[in-house]
C-alpha cells in the first residue's frame, strides 16, 4: 500500500491536503501526517512513504533541512519528495535541489495540480 506524507505546520494547508488525497484510499494510498520537520523525519524513517509532500517553512526544522537529511543523510532516494513553499525565488529553488528535491510548487498552488502531480507519481489512474 503506498503511503503519502504531508508535512505542513499550518493546520488549515494540512487539512485541505488531507482531505484532497482521502479520495485516492480507494486507490489502497495511506496518508498520513506530520506538523514539523523532527516528526516528519522520524515518520519518514519509521514508514518510508512513497511520497512526501513538504512544507519549506516549520518550526523545530525547515523543509530544506528535512529533505537534506532524508536524501543525503538517510541516503532515502527513493522516497520522492514534492516541496510546497511560499518562498518561490530562485535561490530557495536552488536550495530545495541542493538538499535534494524532486519537485517544487510554489504557494499558493491549485489544490488539483498537487493531486494530479500525487496521483503521477504514485502511478494512479482514475
Amino acid at each position: 500500500m503506498p503511503k503519502v506524507l504531508i508535512v505542513e505546520d499550518e493546520p488549515l494547508i494540512r487539512l485541505l491536503l488531507e482531505q484532497t488525497l482521502e479520495g485516492l484510499e480507494s486507490c489502497g494510498v495511506e496518508v498520513c501526517a506530520a506538523d514539523n520537520g523532527i516528526d516528519a523525519v522520524e515518520k519518514i524513517k519509521a514508514e518510508r512513504p512513497e511520497l512526501v509532500l513538504l512544507d519549506v517553512m516549520m518550526p523545530k526544522m525547515n523543509g530544506f533541512e528535512v529533505c537534506s537529511i532524508v536524501k543525503q543523510q538517510l541516503q532515502l532516494k527513493e522516497v520522492y519528495i514534492i516541496m510546497l513553499t511560499a518562498k518561490g525565488q530562485e535561490q530557495d529553488r536552488l536550495k530545495a535541489i541542493e538538499a535534494g528535491t524532486d519537485e517544487f510548487i510554489t504557494k499558493p498552488f491549485s489544490i488539483v495540480e498537487v493531486a494530479d502531480r500525487v496521483k503521477a507519481v504514485l502511478k494512479i489512474r482514475m
